[in-house]
């Protein structure tokens, strides 16, 4: 069966933006080009209408379903493939994020997979989450841009191992589990063996990643009331946490192992220089400064198919709210 990862994919890519805003530049000496030439130079950094070096910058988080999906998207960059390019697999969930390198304030929207919506070159609406199967992350961003009316243009992929591997990588993630979690399918890709209780507890990398996936138990005595707006909370909630104490400084010292991380399991467009800016940028990083919203709408089935129907008129009040400065004009 395939897989369903996990929203929090994406928390690899705000973690190690993060901390890239919380070491010193100097930090990157010559020895480190690699991270440079990957994907861009300084000269590629925000530049707002004057000029002069944006405080912002906005972006949206995927993570992917297929196992080798990061491998196979890089060959195709390799390659000087752009643009609308099939990938065959379905993103997980979605995440918009605007994080201000100057305030440290961090605005993040997730959008269901099964939101319902127009996707360009399709005639009839479809799941958001196919988007990124039918034309990678570029026709993904513009899926967002035609639901959300905002001026985007970065994106990331995040493989599921990214988020393992960041865990293990700070000794775990302290969570308060709040139920017994127990869920087991041996056809999935690796076998997923939930086992999980309830209470404070240090979590690895493998339970981690188990109490992202998990929605229900096998004989569905326990699961989330409300499926999947469920489930995302309780992983924004782990995003917060997990970002929290990656920043220890403690943590800090393990930027290396992190950094190996992300370039095994992270493809993006956004410049390094763009990620260096926060290093010269932040004054201030409030973890507790963090904003998060689910677009407003509800499950419902049409046929034989569930979506989430979004509220038009409530998601333009949101994203007014929280990315006025990206609204485009109608």
């Amino acid at each position: 069966m395939k897989k369903k990862l996990l929203l929090s994919f994406i928390i690899a890519f705000m973690c190690f933006t993060l901390i890239f805003m919380a070491v010193d530049r100097k930090f990157f000496s010559k020895n480190n080009s690699a991270v440079v030439s990957d994907t861009g130079s300084d000269e590629d950094i925000n530049l707002d209408e004057k000029g002069k070096i944006s405080d912002e910058i906005l972006f949206l988080l995927m993570g992917i379903d297929d196992k080798g999906g990061i491998d196979k998207v890089k060959e195709r960059k390799a390659k000087s493939q752009e643009g609308y390019q099939s990938t065959g697999n379905r993103s997980d969930t979605m995440m918009l994020c605007k994080v201000n390198f100057k305030t440290g304030e961090i605005n993040i929207i997730s959008i269901p997979r099964d939101t319902k919506v127009r996707i360009r070159g399709r005639k009839n609406d479809s799941k958001i989450n196919a988007a990124y199967s039918l034309g990678g992350a570029y026709l993904a961003v513009d899926t967002v841009r035609d639901l959300l009316n905002i001026d985007l243009n970065y994106y990331v992929t995040v493989d599921y191992k990214a988020v393992i591997e960041i865990v293990d990588a700070i000794g775990g993630v302290e969570i308060d589990v709040p139920r017994d979690m127990e869920y087991t399918d041996p056809t999935d890709d690796p076998p997923l063996n939930i086992n999980i209780k309830k209470g404070l507890q240090v979590l690895d990398g493998d339970k981690a990643h188990g109490f992202l996936r998990w929605r229900k138990n096998n004989d569905r005595t326990v699961e989330y009331p409300e499926g999947d707006i469920d489930r995302i909370k309780a992983q924004q909630m782990f995003m917060k946490e997990l970002i929290k104490q990656t920043l220890r400084p403690k943590n800090i010292l393990k930027l290396p192992a992190l950094i190996e991380t992300y370039f095994n399991n992270v493809e993006t467009n956004i410049p390094i220089g763009v990620v260096l800016q926060g290093a010269r940028l932040a004054t201030k990083i409030d973890m507790d400064n963090i904003t998060t919203e689910i677009i407003p709408g509800e499950a419902k089935y049409i046929g034989p198919t569930s979506y989430y129907i979004y509220d038009k008129v409530e998601i333009e009040s949101l994203v007014k709210t929280m990315f006025s400065d990206y609204l485009l004009t109608e």
